[in-house]
């Protein structure tokens, strides 16, 4: 049965440690989208367990499935696709998604559709949210440029059309989220690094500024120098017996971090004469970022798009997204799609 603006398509996110199952119609109406997160748990570590995050993948991929269908109100036999994230994750993650998706597929005869997670969070901004009742708003124009910050990786991708990818630039060493991370842990702040160090920051004034790094590419990035900066100045303190002011030290390392991100993303887009800007990842619901590239962004006249939060961090329904696009292109994975932990968009040659 299609739904009403194209196939309904059951869509299974399992990379890292969250477990969503999200369904899409015609790869831009969100009927339903459960995600089972593993936070609390890794907090205690301070980070993600691979093993553990596979285990827990295990035990939860069945019951979100059920809540994703239900609250879509259908069944089974109401969908017409399957789509899994196959790459790039963890592979004991990726694994769990992949099998029960080729499962669901062959049991129900229907086809299946692989999807790279980096394209998964760029279609984030292909969608909306059926139960607000309102029109499909025009999709993103191309060409699109497109920031991708998360824990694992940090690009910049120009978007020439639906699966038409450039790599312009990415991180060399840290990706943004994960710099976040650790700054995080340096400064004594619960995990995830990302909202604890955001929310610290959000009334402080910065206590110094942190270097910004210099790349052999124009629109490469880097962060590891930037956690060093950190690492020293808490130490100096530390050495002189005095307290750290966490506060001003985490607005200091955001905003060298927006600063980084902002500033390639936004020559990029002037170089490239794209029509548009878009964010996806999970550092992409950090309130600084968004304001800063809106703001940079400003004179140029070039639109902003930018997901809700809630679609940014590791969903079902982006993959749904992504994969609405794919299945109308003609693209079908067989029974033999298998998990790729350092799968990489289909570059066009630069």
């Amino acid at each position: 049965m299609s739904g009403p603006s194209g196939p309904r398509i059951l869509a299974v996110e399992t990379s890292c440690d969250e477990t969503g199952v999200a369904v899409v119609v015609g790869g831009r109406r969100i009927e339903a989208n459960q995600v089972a997160t593993q936070v609390a748990l890794h907090a205690r570590t301070g980070g993600i367990v691979p093993e553990v995050a596979a285990r827990q993948q295990l035990g939860w991929i069945v019951p979100t499935a059920r809540a994703a269908l239900d609250e879509a109100a259908i069944g089974w036999e109401d969908l017409d696709a399957v789509a899994v994230t196959y790459g790039p994750g963890l592979i004991g993650s990726l694994l769990v998604g992949v099998n029960v998706a080729k499962a669901v597929a062959e049991v129900r005869g229907l086809p299946l559709v692989g999807v790279n997670h980096i394209e998964g969070h760029i279609y984030a901004n292909w969608l909306t949210d059926a139960a607000a009742g309102e029109p499909l708003p025009a999709e993103p124009p191309f060409p699109l440029l497109c920031l991708v910050v998360s824990g694992g990786h940090t690009q910049l991708v120009l978007m020439e059309d639906h699966g038409r990818y450039r790599l312009l630039g990415q991180t060399a060493d840290d990706a943004a989220g994960e710099a976040f991370d650790k700054v995080g842990r340096l400064l004594g702040l619960p995990y995830p690094g990302g909202p604890a160090i955001s929310a610290a920051a959000a009334d402080a004034t910065p206590a110094t500024r942190f270097p910004r790094a210099r790349t052999d590419g124009a629109y490469d990035f880097s962060f590891s120098g930037l956690k060093t900066a950190v690492l020293r100045e808490v130490e100096a303190y530390r050495q002189r017996g005095e307290p750290i002011p966490v506060e001003p030290l985490a607005a200091a390392f955001e905003e060298a971090v927006v600063d980084a991100l902002v500033t390639k993303t936004v020559a990029a887009a002037g170089d490239f004469g794209v029509a548009a800007v878009a964010l996806g990842g999970g550092v992409a619901a950090n309130r600084a970022l968004r304001s800063e590239l809106r703001d940079r962004l400003g004179g140029s006249g070039l639109p902003l798009l930018v997901p809700p939060p809630e679609w940014c961090t590791d969903n079902g329904a982006m993959i749904g997204a992504a994969a609405g696009f794919r299945l109308a292109a003609g693209d079908r994975a067989g029974p033999d799609l298998e998990a790729i932990p350092n799968l990489a968009l289909p570059w066009l040659d630069r």
